[in-house]
C-alpha cells in the first residue's frame, strides 16, 4: 500500500489525525499535541517511505522506526491500523487496560512497532544499535528515529549521536519534531537545544531542515536522506503542535490532555 501522489497522502494525514483524535477522546487521557505535530512525517514514512509488510511485521529486511517520543503513540498506531498491521476498530481501545494499545508503544504485543519507548531520551540509542546491526549483518534496511524537540535535552541523546557519528550510520535517519513546545512551555523558557542544526552538524550529522507538514518537503528530504553516505543524517521538521486543529494548534496545554465531547467534535468535523 504505497500512495505517490502527494494529494492522497494529505488525504491520509488526515485519515491519521482523526485516528489521533479518535483514541485520545475514547481513553480520556493522552498527548494530542505532539502526536498531530508528527502526522505528516508519520504518514509519508508508512505510506510512502518505508520498506515494510504488514503480513509479516517481523521480517528481518524491513526498514525500522523507533518513536523515541513514544508518548505520541498515537500518530503510531493510527499510521499501522490504517496500513493494515492491525484492525482500526481497535483504536477506540486505546489505554484500556484489556488494550494492547497502550499509552506508549510495546514491541511485544502491537505488530509493527520496532522498539518499547517512553522514558524520553533512549529511543536513538536503540536505533544507532539497529543500524549498527544491519551494517554487521550487511543489511540493506534502514533506520529512522522520530525524537522531540523537548527530548533532546537528555544528554542519553548526544552520547548516541556521537556512536552515530564514529560508526558511519549513513542508513540512520534521525528526525526531530521542532514543534517548540514541552509539557512546561517553550523550548526557549524550558532548557533551550537550539540552535539544533549547529548541534547535530557539530556531532557528524547531515542536516536537512523542512517544514514538517509539507509532504513534498518531506519526501524530497527521505530521498536526499538515502543518498548520503559514510554520514547519519537529522532532519529538522519545524511543525506546529496541535497541527490540524484549531484551538490545540500551538497551545502548550495541549500536551497531554483529552477534548471533551464539545472539544471531539469540532476536530473531527475539522479534520474531514
Amino acid at each position: 500500500m504505497k500512495l505517490e501522489n502527494v494529494e492522497e497522502l494529505e488525504k491520509q494525514a488526515k485519515v491519521i489525525r482523526r485516528g489521533i483524535i479518535e483514541q485520545v477522546y475514547k481513553a480520556g487521557s493522552g498527548h494530542p499535541g505532539g502526536s498531530l505535530s508528527i502526522a505528516d512525517i508519520m504518514t509519508v514514512l508508512y505510506f510512502n517511505e518505508l520498506n515494510i509488510d504488514e503480513e509479516n511485521p517481523k521480517w528481518e529486511d524491513r526498514d525500522r522506526v523507533v518513536l523515541s517520543k513514544g508518548h505520541c503513540v498515537p500518530a503510531l498506531y493510527s499510521c499501522l491500523a490504517n496500513r493494515g498491521f492491525f484492525d482500526v476498530s481497535e483504536l477506540t481501545g486505546f489505554r484500556e487496560i484489556e488494550s494492547k494499545l497502550q499509552g506508549h508503544p510495546d514491541m511485544t504485543k502491537v505488530p509493527g512497532v520496532d522498539m518499547s519507548t517512553g522514558s524520553l531520551g533512549q529511543g536513538l540509542s536503540a536505533a544507532v544499535g539497529m543500524a549498527i546491526a544491519g551494517k554487521m549483518d550487511k543489511k540493506d534496511y534502514r533506520v529512522y528515529c522520530v525524537l522531540g524537540d523537548g527530548e533532546i535535552e537528555e544528554g542519553q541523546v548526544w552520547e548516541a549521536a556521537m556512536a552515530a557519528n564514529k560508526y558511519k550510520l549513513d542508513n540512520l535517519c534521525v528526525i526531530v519534531d521542532n514543534n517548540n513546545l514541552q509539557i512546561d512551555g517553550s523550548i526557549a523558557e524550558v532548557m533551550s537545544s537550539y540552535p539544533i542544526d549547529e548541534k547535530f552538524k557539530s556531532f557528524g550529522f547531515q542536516i536537512i531542515k523542512i517544514d514538517g507538514h509539507n509532504i513534498e518537503e518531506i519526501m524530497s528530504a527521505f530521498e536526499v536522506a538515502k543518498n548520503v553516505k559514510d554520514m547519519p543524517v537529522c532532519i529538522i521538521a519545524k511543525t506546529i503542535k496541535g497541527k490540524g486543529v484549531s484551538y490545540m494548534e500551538n497551545k502548550v496545554e495541549w500536551h497531554g490532555k483529552a477534548p471533551n465531547e464539545e472539544q471531539y467534535k469540532i476536530a473531527m468535523e475539522e479534520l474531514k
